[in-house]
């Protein structure tokens, strides 16, 4: 069923436009939230947001999607669970100072424990957003045959 969606360059290229402005509105969103009403830093914070991106999207979640449409897995469902397992992967990496590979302050085991407890909610909620987002992308990029 998967390999009876289809996609065309121009329309990949949309749903990346459109993650883009996506990811704008929820910088958008979030300084809002962190009390900054200035008009400028809004804006700049959404034309930031949507820039960086854009650029997340093409370096780390292109490659992805590349090897998931070769290998014939474009289902919306594949979509979504990309887009979380990949936002929670990278999150909850940044927040364990890369799963505890490099260096940091030596914890305690408790306090360990609770930042771990901590990246994976965090990221969890990160994650569900991502993957509403990756599948309104697909939903943009792919069509049935």
């Amino acid at each position: 069923m998967s390999r009876g969606y289809h996609t065309s360059i121009d329309r990949a290229g949309l749903a990346l436009g459109a993650g883009s402005l996506m990811l704008g509105c929820m910088t958008f969103l979030l300084l809002l939230l962190g009390d900054a009403h200035d008009p400028r830093s809004l804006a700049l914070g959404f034309a930031l947001g949507t820039l960086i991106g854009a650029l997340g999207l093409v370096a780390v979640a292109g490659p992805l999607w590349l090897a998931l449409h070769a290998a014939g897995l474009r289902g919306p469902v594949t979509a979504g669970v990309a887009g979380a397992v990949l936002a929670l992967t990278l999150f909850v990496a940044a927040q364990t100072h890369g799963f505890g590979l490099f260096d940091a302050q030596p914890l305690g085991r408790s306090a360990a424990l609770f930042r771990w407890v901590s990246a994976l909610l965090t990221a969890g909620l990160l994650a569900m957003l991502a993957g509403a987002m990756a599948l309104a992308m697909w939903r943009i990029a792919y069509r049935r045959r």
